[in-house]
């Protein structure tokens, strides 16, 4: 059938055609909601992103600044701790423990007990209150008299040993005070040869020798210096180095002391003819 021209079109549809603009609005109104919705909480998800990546950017540097830290304990050197700590002075007990944990590794317990010396070996150390020439005074109070005795070649009345031929350049000019009209001899190795110490110990009386543990145990070796009328022997144990080292720190050093106490040194001290002492 046609349809009747004389109807109005728009009221046959149906009852929600005519609203399906405004339906299709509302539908496009609610997926902008929808979308708002959906990117409104963006900014506070890119806050909650940037704190992590802030976290994880501090973190790094704290753990590069422990690890600096940790390399630098690392390369502390010995002069370090004792450029900070305050000096002790030497005792004989340090001298007899050094001399045990020396030889611990090749002597028997028994040839151990052999090495050790009683408490009248030693003198009076020096409490770092003293320069060289007020210590050997203390410990020797009748210099004058002795030396004045004394009249043998290749010997001397007391040895001074010390780690350098500077040091015991140094030594003797700040004795002035004690050695008087003694007759002083260096003892090391620069510029000297061995064979021309042995001949001035030969042609001279020699008070007193101050000089490195090396050429001291050569001349020893070669007869050029006899120990037996040997009073004092005194180490300069305090003393220490541009790199804060004694000179029994020394490897080398400390092994040439221990074997020219084994050339007849020990044996003197414990017969009393000798006496140890540690400025």
């Amino acid at each position: 059938m046609a349809d009747d021209l004389g109807d109005e079109w728009w009221e046959n549809q149906p009852a929600g055609a005519a609203s399906s603009p405004e339906a299709s609005d509302g539908e496009g109104g609610g997926d902008t909601a929808m979308m708002q919705q959906e990117t409104a909480p963006v900014p506070a998800l890119s806050k909650k992103t940037e704190q992590p990546k802030e976290c994880f950017l501090i973190q790094p540097k704290e753990t590069n600044e422990d690890a600096t830290k940790t390399r630098k304990r690392k390369k502390k050197k010995i002069t370090d701790v004792l450029a900070k700590s305050e000096p002790k002075p030497g005792t004989p007990e340090d001298l007899q423990k050094l001399m045990k944990d020396y030889y611990s590794s090749n002597r028997s317990v028994i040839e151990l007990e052999e090495l050790t010396l009683p408490d009248f070996c030693f003198l009076k150390a020096n409490d770092l209150t003293h320069s060289l020439s007020s210590y050997l005074k203390e410990i020797c109070p009748k210099w004058v008299k002795l030396r004045k005795n004394h009249s043998e070649n290749k010997s001397v009345l007391m040895l001074i040993i010390c780690g350098s031929a500077i040091r015991a350049l140094e030594l003797i000019r700040s004795m002035t005070a004690f050695k008087g009209d003694s007759k002083v001899m260096k003892l090391f190795a620069k510029h000297i040869k061995v064979q021309e110490q042995v001949k001035l110990l030969e042609k001279r009386v020699v008070h007193l020798g101050v000089g490195t543990p090396g050429r001291i145990k050569e001349l020893i070796k070669q007869g050029g210096l006899n120990l037996n009328p040997l009073k004092f022997l005194v180490f300069d144990w305090n003393w220490r180095d541009q790199k804060l080292r004694r000179m029994m720190d020394i490897p080398e050093i400390r092994k040439e002391v221990f074997e020219i106490l084994e050339m007849g040194v020990l044996s003197l001290c414990k017969s009393e003819s000798l006496k140890l002492g540690l400025f």
